[in-house]
């Protein structure tokens, strides 16, 4: 099913519908969460599908709308969370005190998966705070420049220039040569990355 007929069918109350759109939007919206909130990432992503489960029948657009939607939403959550936080402390939870995988899958293919992404979202983490979130929403939810900017209340030459910035600091980061940011805001690794819709 085709993700923006997965949205107007979810829309309408379609339950495989709003799954397929949950199971390609959530990781993306973890990992964005992460730089923001860090540990407290799964928490403001269940407030935020909350949020969206409630306000699905207003929204209007397509699956590239839908993500900069739940971006939006699941940005709020999370400057609610910082400001909730910073009033009241955490106490963590151990993870041996965590049920088990919902849907079954490997956990050792999750575990491997879950450590390299781990490590580049942390990476990412140590970007200026208006970088860090430019190149999350551009590079891994795929957001355009003009949704980007809408998500974060910017210029889209602002965001470009954050995203540009970032990429670069990324680049001079992992010590890759054969990683080059050009000023229209792409990267490319010998051919194998290539961001060329930063524009």
């Amino acid at each position: 099913m085709d993700l923006s007929t997965a949205v107007a069918a979810a829309q309408n109350g379609d339950d495989e519908a709003f799954r397929t759109i949950y199971r390609a939007v959530q990781p993306l919206l973890l990992r964005y969460l992460r730089v923001l909130v860090g540990d407290s990432a799964e928490d403001v992503a269940s407030e935020t599908w909350l949020q969206i489960v409630r306000d699905l029948d207003s929204f209007r657009g397509d699956y590239d709308g839908f993500r900069g939607w739940a971006a939006t939403i699941a940005r709020h959550r999370a400057l609610d969370h910082v400001r909730y936080a910073r009033r009241r402390p955490s106490v963590p939870v151990p993870m041996e005190e965590m049920g088990e995988l919902a849907d079954g899958a490997d956990a050792a293919d999750l575990t491997v998966e879950a450590m390299s992404t781990r490590a580049a979202v942390e990476l990412i983490a140590t970007l200026p705070p208006d970088q860090a979130e430019a190149v999350l929403l551009r590079v891994l939810l795929g957001l355009d420049v003009t949704t980007t900017a809408q998500v974060l209340g910017k210029r889209p030459g602002a965001v470009r220039t954050a995203a540009y910035r970032g990429l670069r600091r990324l680049a001079k980061h992992v010590q890759r040569p054969d990683l080059v940011a050009a000023e229209d805001g792409s990267v490319t690794a010998a051919g194998r990355l290539t961001l060329e819709d930063m524009r």
